[in-house]
């Protein structure tokens, strides 16, 4: 079933698949391969086959269940465009999409080139917001410019695990940008100036920008538990996200484009 998400800018998670495989540094640490191997030892169901990549067609309309207004992240524990995922079935998942026009879906990938792909012939629902991944020059940026490509309300980037400086970034039709650095056992550090450098671009854009947390290493570069670093960034605490697109929602995720400052 879809479950209550921990994750701070979504409220819910729903996995229609299962499952992944590794295609470039941000998946060294796959927090999702080692929760998929712990469900595993638990019998938990849907994760029979561990990491390996598996459909779950009776997860297909767990959304149409619930009436309350949710933000769902699609996919927490796969990625809906890797390519063992068929076409025909990522139109399934669209269709519950479509159907269910009160919720919002975010839909996050790191193959950005099928993602175009699939999108070539299709049209993007106006409550799917579609990101790409971008942890490093190399792998990351690249998708950047494949998600302009791609007609849809909403476009955000997802920089996490933050894992170099980006320089300057390619911002136009971006709606959001989020920025997290690494956590877990094998973190790797994360530099306050790299993310720096990301916040003001997206506010001189105009683009609203969301810091999820320091992760294993602190703005002071010290190691410690990730809850102990927080999320504080230059004294406040960076909230903002894209509006949302149903005006009348009473969601507790009510989007909202200003900051939150620390009193």
């Amino acid at each position: 079933m879809a479950t209550t998400s921990k994750i701070e800018w979504t409220e819910q998670t729903w996995n229609p698949v299962t499952g992944c495989t590794k295609v470039s540094p941000g998946c060294k640490h796959c927090y999702a391969e080692t929760m998929a191997v712990r469900l595993q030892a638990m019998g938990a169901p849907g994760y029979e086959n561990g990491f390996k990549v598996s459909l779950m067609p009776d997860r297909l309309e767990q959304p149409m269940g619930r009436k309350k207004p949710t933000v769902y992240f699609v996919n927490s524990m796969s990625d809906l465009f890797h390519e063992e995922v068929p076409f025909d079935y990522i139109d399934r998942v669209f269709d519950t999409i479509r159907a269910t026009p009160h919720h919002t879906y975010q839909v996050l990938t790191k193959r950005a080139l099928r993602m175009g792909e699939y999108f070539e012939t299709r049209v993007v629902p106006e409550n799917a917001w579609i990101g790409v991944s971008v942890e490093d020059r190399k792998y990351g940026k690249p998708r950047i410019g494949i998600l302009q490509t791609i007609k849809a309300k909403t476009r955000f980037l997802s920089v996490e695990p933050f894992l170099e400086d980006l320089g300057q970034i390619r911002l136009k039709g971006i709606h959001w940008v989020i920025a997290g650095g690494e956590s877990g056992q094998g973190a790797r550090p994360m530099q306050a100036e790299w993310v720096v450098n990301v916040r003001n671009q997206c506010l001189e854009k105009g683009v609203n920008f969301f810091f999820k947390q320091w992760g294993a290493f602190g703005e002071d570069g010290a190691k410690r538990n990730k809850k102990a670093n927080g999320r504080v960034l230059d004294g406040a605490t960076w909230d903002m996200i894209p509006a949302r697109l149903l005006p009348n929602s009473n969601s507790a995720m009510e989007l909202r484009q200003r900051l939150f400052y620390n009193q």
